[in-house]
């Protein structure tokens, strides 16, 4: 297998007490059809390899290609970038997503994940300051655009954190292993999706002014038509934009926004 590649983030991870309960964590069922992201040396594959899945490792450093088709013959390895692969295509029908994924396209990937129809659930191994903010509760300082986006979609769960030690080589900063559920129904319709998010991605904007305020300046609305329109959503026209739960902001963009 080759060195870990900096241009590509990796960190390989090879505790496998530590791969086992991030495999353990997607739940997988024998026959269910799993995409692993980023399989590098294999050291997660391995752990999934044994449990009667049909596995797709989707893998873009082209040095660890052989040696991943040679140690795993019943996995399909794809020489791909995940970025840039249809994962429906692949699957071919409902499957689950599980990964070690690079820090530097950790946003990239959960969207794509996210893209309906959605994973049966998804496991990812993330930068842990990102897993706090994912996870996060309204109140918070982690709590931002980026969790009302996901979880407008998924429920998340924080599961463990792993210290940098157990990667080689050892990043600058923890990981943790974060779990997403899509949600039966989404808070917010597939083709709303886009919208709701620049919407909330404006008001964060405005994070430091009062909510009926920061709708006027997003809007352009007059001052009466905001308080209106956030007093209609069952909000409070002074609450600050980090404590409005999620289902508070899609109550909010359903009045116009």
């Amino acid at each position: 297998m080759s060195r870990p590649k900096k241009a590509l983030g990796q960190h390989f991870l090879n505790d496998p007490g530590i791969l086992r309960r991030i495999a353990d964590a997607l739940d997988p069922q024998p026959g269910e059809t799993v995409l692993e992201i980023g399989p590098g040396p294999g050291g997660l594959t391995a752990q999934l390899a044994t449990r009667g899945l049909r596995l797709i490792a989707i893998e873009r450093d082209r040095d660890m290609v052989p040696g991943l088709r040679a140690r795993f013959p019943g996995v399909e390895i794809v020489e791909a970038d995940a970025l840039e692969e249809d994962w429906h295509r692949l699957a071919g029908g409902p499957f689950a997503v599980i990964g070690n994924i690079p820090y530097n396209i950790t946003s990239p990937l959960i969207d794509q994940a996210l893209r309906p129809p959605r994973p049966r659930r998804i496991v990812f191994l993330v930068q842990k300051e990102v897993a706090d903010r994912i996870a996060a509760a309204p109140g918070g300082k982690e709590y931002g655009a980026l969790t009302v986006g996901v979880q407008s979609v998924a429920t998340v769960e924080r599961l463990f954190k792993v210290p940098a030690g157990a990667f080689h080589p050892p990043p600058k900063v923890d990981s943790a292993v974060i779990r997403m559920t899509p949600r039966q129904p989404p808070l917010v319709r597939n083709d709303e999706v886009a919208a709701f998010r620049r919407f909330v991605v404006g008001l964060f904007g405005f994070r430091r002014k009062q909510l009926a305020r920061a709708v006027r300046e997003l809007t352009g609305w007059d001052a009466a038509r905001a308080v209106r329109s956030v007093v209609g959503a069952g909000l409070t026209p002074t609450s600050r934009m980090e404590t409005i739960a999620p289902e508070g902001f899609v109550a909010l963009f359903r009045q116009g926004g």
